[in-house]
């Protein structure tokens, strides 16, 4: 075998075999970071469109369907109304004949085994918050006191009435479309990474809908998924073998001689010297992402904002305590999911009451800590927080303590990175069942988040694959500082 061609092969099979563990973990993402992939489509060299507001995205959604009407959407008429059907209301016309084609009936049965579709009573009590005086659950009370730095948009809908909603939420199409792109994916491909030590695009918490992002984009604009694990942050993120990190820095140092020594002898291998450059970045990564969850350094006051001093609390909190030292580094976009099984914890279509508040007590805290925290530190401004869900919960009820899935009115909030705070956008109707008042799809938040990152949607596309206009949204101009 020809000397010059068996070398080349050897550094292909050293890197094939030490490849840091991470197969093909990262490299799209990393690639990308070095150009590769970056067509004339996307933000020119990863800058913006126009000048952005915010930086970063945290991006915290509740998997199940979280019940807008105790959480940031309080209808104290249904309180009011318990019990009745809704055709022995005044809004007997949500049930007409064109409505009943789109929606979900709710019903239980009465006692003579009839069924009947009874409004269900407020589960948890309201208070006003701020020099706002925007309502917010009991559930939320920690919420409630950062709720001057919120815009509650209240009046968002969706079509899917499963969980499946879950990917229209972050990709504007229906579960059984073709797929297509994230959120995430979208502001990976515009932007690119500003750390070239830590990937741009991560994602933590639980996911069993679509887990891919990138799709015709390319696996190169997926997340990397990591925990907060310092043992084990990123899974195949370890050398196959027990191999010291000043070994590793020395195989990286003399393949990267013998690259440079033969580069000029194999112009048509100009993919390997990227993919050592990408192993190179895979190689920090190991280095960087473990001493970010390393919250040694940070105080207890910190600590105890996040409720990490409770057990309850703390899993969620090292979560967002991470996601904010993150974002400190220049990670562009964090999704955090939270609601552990196949539809999602927030699923209560029974036990509500008992279910939702176990819930909210997780998320509460740290969620509000994070706020606090991003603050302080001037990073609130420069950060967008997402907090959604993939759709509400109806007005009626279901297996007598609970509510079924509500697409057609739910609520969720923004703050930081150029949003007001203390305002309410959009409304739904007195019992919660429609969005009334300048109701929102899905890709609104998407266009808004976009726009605040200094990008245009309807300039990210690629050829041959076609976007609807739905897909772009449009950008909630009326929560905009």
């Amino acid at each position: 075998m020809d000397a010059e061609l068996q070398e080349a092969l050897s550094r292909r099979r050293f890197l094939k075999g030490n490849a840091l563990g991470f197969g093909g973990l990262a490299l799209g993402s990393l690639l990308s970071g070095q150009g590769y992939g970056a067509e004339r489509w996307r933000a020119p060299n990863g800058r913006a469109h126009h000048v952005p507001k915010a930086k970063s995205v945290i991006w915290l959604f509740m998997r199940g369907g979280v019940s807008h009407m105790e959480s940031f959407d309080p209808k104290p008429k249904l309180t009011e109304l318990a019990g009745k059907t809704i055709p022995e209301t005044e809004f007997a016309s949500v049930q007409d004949p064109e409505l009943l084609k789109k929606v979900r009936v709710v019903v239980v049965n009465d006692a003579n085994g009839q069924q009947r579709n009874e409004l269900y009573p407020l589960q948890v009590g309201f208070k006003k918050y701020g020099q706002s005086g925007i309502e917010v659950s009991d559930w939320f009370p920690h919420i409630g006191g950062c709720i001057d730095d919120i815009a509650v948009i209240r009046s968002m809908w969706t079509t899917d009435d499963n969980h499946g909603a879950q990917v229209q939420f972050h990709s504007g199409r229906h579960m059984l479309d073709p797929p297509v792109p994230t959120i995430g994916a979208w502001v990976n491909y515009g932007l690119g990474t500003l750390n070239e030590n830590l990937p741009q695009f991560i994602s933590m918490g639980p996911r069993f809908f679509d887990r891919s992002d990138g799709h015709y984009l390319g696996p190169i604009y997926d997340p990397v998924t990591l925990k907060v694990d310092q043992k084990n942050p990123l899974d195949y993120a370890k050398p196959e073998g027990d191999l010291p990190h000043h070994e590793q820095r020395l195989e990286f140092d003399l393949v990267h001689r013998l690259n440079k020594l033969t580069s000029g002898k194999f112009p048509h291998d100009a993919a390997l010297e990227a993919r050592i450059k990408s192993y190179e970045l895979a190689f920090r990564m190991q280095t960087a992402v473990p001493g970010v969850i390393d919250f040694q350094s940070e105080s207890e006051g910190t600590r105890k904002l996040y409720g990490l001093d409770d057990a309850a609390t703390k899993p969620f909190g090292e979560q967002l305590l991470a996601t904010r030292r993150f974002v400190e580094r220049g990670v562009r976009f964090i999704q955090i999911m939270h609601g552990g099984g196949a539809a999602g914890a927030w699923d209560q279509h029974s036990g509500l009451k008992k279910g939702h508040a176990k819930l909210a007590r997780q998320v509460d805290k740290p969620i509000a800590g994070l706020l606090k925290d991003l603050k302080q530190r001037g990073l609130l401004e420069e950060t967008l927080v997402v907090f959604a869900t993939e759709f509400g919960r109806t007005p009626g009820t279901q297996n007598k303590d609970g509510r079924d899935h509500h697409p057609y009115g739910f609520s969720v909030w923004m703050a930081g990175g150029g949003v007001q705070g203390g305002v309410v956008h959009g409304a739904t109707d007195e019992i919660g069942f429609h969005a009334t008042e300048n109701p929102h799809y899905v890709t609104d938040v998407h266009a808004t988040l976009l726009h605040q990152m200094g990008l245009q949607p309807d300039r990210l596309w690629v050829p041959d694959h076609k976007r609807l206009e739905r897909d772009f949204g449009t950008v909630i101009d009326d929560i905009l500082a």
